[in-house]
């Protein structure tokens, strides 16, 4: 049987699977079919029967959901049906609103327009060269050097003000495509040897707007021209369609472009993952350890091995993204980790491996022990498994892990996992890039605490220093990305963009505090954030969050201390705060009442908590806690100062 053949029967079956999943009321199981299902058959017929299949799920996986405005200057209706099914079987429900065709700079410049009214949260400005510079498109050769430099500068003052009247208007984030590239440049090989060529004028403009989104808040360059090299430009326009329909993508590559977009949805919406758990037989390696042996597995820089190793490049890859690796086997731990520690061509060490299991346990249980050695949710992690029945058996039983099932040939796995959007990052902290170091000092701290004579010495012998720190922009940054990014340890579960902060810091009434926390074995950088409003005579904490990364170590304590004494010394008299249940800050449940706070309302999923900064006792610093306030000064503890 030909593949394609093979492929059309596989839909086929895979199609009456998933009918028969959901009339038996297999939800779990329904949903690991769909995504299957779409992996193989990522086309327009696909989508229709994907959305379909998933209204019909129960219980449905819990999404994300989003707004997204695509403003452009051509037919793309037929995307949109593949660009929701692909953000479904991610995890991700897109309200889309699409501007008319051709008024995308109507829809900015008017105040008052159904884009602005939609409130998106997403904003893609999808323009093609030939709409918005037709004469550096069309009619390249006629142009002469000055005429070439006057059209630049016009588009680069149009794109230039349409960014700042959005931005004054929206805090949308904001993804702009770049200038599509020729095929063929307008005066052949001359454009190479000529001054301020086609290519070059054009490349000028791509290069400027990297700059200006650089410069303001929430705006990212799609690299559309990228996009389309990487496919062919020949080969990713349908000129027929493009002459009768004014689309101009051939129907083969719109799922491509859905898919890019995508890889910008996953990071602006928070849906990432935070840890990727790796197979290690015919996935890091070639063979199976435990028939082959040390010597019969293939990994090394020629074939076969090669694909394999270039696998491993990619997770180091992601690991200075702050991805964290871990290992997850069905084999015998000695033969694995002599492998891993020993083999020439491992690039991967147990060093890199912030958890590990090589056992024979089922991988939705060692899955599960992974996440909680981390202290991270389940659905933080991303499993990379070769084997389709492991693959089927995960996301059947954890809809939410997000499952990467590689493909049947290895020379493919890079690639693979290179396109994987959940581990895409628009911007990237200090403590991202360090979280490797995190975890390998967390290993330390636990070994002291299984030495510790009580939790009171384990503390002390941290020497925790806790700094409250002020609002530059670097800080802002890594805030925004905690708001979006924490689910355990957080009151409210708001998440906010660094535009959004931006606004608030600008009044009186609102104050952010990021905490940065150290103690004897590093820094584990700002891990806590505090975001409060003083209005009237009460201080309101809008948001309180912890990374994972410090759960139980009174950090928390010294924050909400910090903030009730700065309410006070403001003459503030009470402090107050919601608690907003979801499905995975259960960790921060008892927080308020644990602190003294009193509850004054409780309705459905949410408790209003008040603390009476007049007549009860003051939330105390835990003494092992030295705490530096924004100004660099040593706070006082009850009297004393801080140990």
């Amino acid at each position: 049987m030909s593949s394609d053949r093979h492929d059309v029967m596989t839909g086929v079956n895979l199609r009456q699977e998933i009918s028969d999943a959901i009339t038996a009321g297999n939800g779990g199981e329904a949903f690991s079919l769909i995504v299957r299902f779409w992996d193989r058959n990522p086309d327009s017929s696909a989508a229709q029967f994907v959305l379909a299949s998933f209204e019909k799920l129960d219980p449905q996986p819990v999404l994300s959901s989003c707004r997204v405005a695509i403003l452009r200057s051509f037919t793309l209706e037929p995307c949109l049906p593949l660009f929701k099914a692909a953000a479904v079987v991610r995890g991700i429900n897109l309200d889309i609103y699409v501007s008319d065709f051709n008024a995308y700079a109507q829809d900015i410049l008017d105040p008052e327009s159904r884009f602005f009214r939609s409130k998106p949260d997403i904003v893609v400005l999808a323009v093609q060269t030939r709409d918005i510079a037709p004469e550096l498109w069309n009619d390249f050769a006629d142009l002469s050097i000055e005429q070439v430099e006057a059209s630049v500068e016009r588009v680069k003052r149009e794109i230039q003000n349409l960014v700042r009247v959005f931005r004054s208007r929206s805090l949308a984030h904001l993804v702009i495509h770049n200038l599509e590239m020729p095929a063929m440049p307008n005066r052949g090989l001359l454009d190479c040897r000529s001054e301020g060529g086609q290519l070059e004028a054009l490349g000028s403009i791509n290069r400027w707007m990297l700059q200006l989104a650089r410069e303001i808040s929430g705006v990212y360059v799609f690299d559309y021209d990228g996009l389309v090299s990487r496919y062919g430009r020949m080969d990713w326009h349908d000129e027929g369609k493009w002459l009768t329909m004014r689309m101009p993508v051939a129907a083969d590559h719109l799922v491509h472009l859905a898919d890019e977009w995508l890889r910008y949805i996953h990071p602006l919406v928070g849906r990432v993952c935070k840890v990727l758990v790796t197979d290690l037989d015919n996935t890091l390696w070639g063979g199976v350890i435990g028939e082959e042996g040390f010597s019969g597995i293939r990994i090394g820089q020629d074939y076969p091995g090669a694909s394999y190793q270039k696998l491993q490049r990619v997770m180091l890859d992601l690991q200075q993204r702050g991805i964290i690796l871990a290992v997850c086997s069905k084999n015998n731990t000695g033969e694995a980790m002599e492998a891993i520690e020993r083999h020439p061509g491992m690039l991967l060490r147990s060093r890199h491996f912030a958890a590990v299991r090589i056992n024979w346990t089922d991988k939705v249980q060692n899955l599960r022990e992974i996440a909680k050695e981390l202290n991270v949710g389940t659905e933080a992690l991303a499993f990379l498994d070769d084997n389709p029945a492991e693959c089927h058996r995960v996301r059947s039983s954890m809809p939410e892990v997000t499952v990467i099932e590689l493909p049947a040939d290895p020379m493919k796995f890079a690639l693979t996992l290179r396109s994987v959007p959940v581990f895409e990052r628009l911007m990237l902290s200090a403590e991202d890039q360090q979280r490797g170091r995190f975890y390998g000092e967390q290993r330390l701290r636990a070994e002291l605490g299984e030495t510790a004579a009580s939790r009171e010495d384990f503390y002390r012998s941290l020497n925790m220093e806790v700094e409250i720190m002020g609002k530059e922009p670097e800080i802002l940054t890594r805030v925004a990305q905690l708001t979006q990014k924490t689910n355990q340890f957080n009151m409210t579960g708001k998440k906010y963009t660094e535009q959004q902060l931006t606004q608030m810091i600008a009044t009186s009434d609102w104050r952010i505090y990021a905490m940065r926390v150290r103690d004897r074995f590093g820094d584990n950088g700002i891990v806590g954030v505090g975001i409060v409003q003083f209005r009237d005579l009460a201080c309101e904490i809008d948001t309180f969050l912890l990374s994972c990364r410090v759960i139980g170590r009174t950090v928390e304590t010294a924050l909400l201390s910090h903030i009730a004494g700065e309410a006070s010394n403001r003459g503030f008299r009470k402090l107050s705060g919601w608690f907003m249940s979801t499905a995975k800050n259960a960790p921060a449940k008892d927080f308020y009442a644990s602190h003294g706070f009193r509850c004054i309302l409780e309705e459905a999923g949410r408790s209003h908590w008040e603390f009476d900064l007049n007549v009860d006792q003051r939330i105390a610093m835990p003494l092992w806690i030295r705490l530096i306030s924004p100004a660099g000064q040593m706070e006082e503890c009850h009297g004393r100062t801080c140990p």
